[in-house]
């Protein structure tokens, strides 16, 4: 009965590694598609079915509506907005200054992982005390405007988090690392556990 008991355990073990990771990504789409829906309250806008009575519903028409006015935001801003205008909005903006705190935090943020100047893209290696060492991104190489020099700004995520942390380090501590920046990004938010 050890046998079994062990081998059942096994199996069940085995089948959580398979079952978990699989409905956690199915209900995190799942979750996203629905708060979007309900975001956009699409059935109003759909009416009701004159035969049940019921509102109609046609899932992930938010997320797909979402996407297409990103997707026309990107070309109009592409083709349509000039230097003058951007200028014009960004006056504007900095009359603003809570508004433009916020806008410009979410656009560096926005760009650090999807803009033309990705800064996640440096994994380093950093030494700390009593020989830990932690794995981060290095963001800013040259801190010479602020009096630090020979030290860089490391952006260090959290594990199963997207939050992080900001560290003024010391070049001399810094070690690039040999994998891709997404690969590295991977390793530190599965907490060391993802195969790189």
């Amino acid at each position: 009965m050890n046998r079994i008991g062990k081998a059942l355990l096994n199996y069940l073990i085995k089948g959580l590694l398979v079952v978990v990771p699989i409905a956690l990504s199915i209900f995190i789409v799942v979750w996203a598609v629905t708060t979007v829906d309900s975001w956009l309250n699409l059935n109003n806008i759909l009416g009701v079915n004159p035969a049940t009575g019921a509102n109609r519903n046609i899932p992930g028409l938010g997320l797909v509506l979402v996407i297409a006015i990103i997707l026309l935001a990107g070309i109009f801003v592409t083709n349509f907005v000039t230097e003058p205008m951007y200028n014009w909005f960004r006056k504007i903006l900095n009359k603003l200054p809570l508004l433009n705190f916020i806008f410009t935090s979410i656009k560096d943020l926005t760009e650090a992982f999807v803009g033309d100047e990705k800064k996640f893209n440096h994994p380093v290696l950093v030494e700390g005390d009593e020989g830990l060492k932690r794995i981060g991104f290095l963001t800013q190489s040259d801190l010479g405007k602020l009096g630090l020099e020979g030290e860089a700004i490391v952006y260090f995520p959290f594990s199963y988090s997207f939050a992080g942390q900001v560290f003024v380090v010391s070049k001399d501590k810094i070690r690039p690392l040999n994998m891709s920046a997404a690969d590295a990004m991977k390793l530190v938010v599965s907490g060391g556990v993802s195969q790189f």
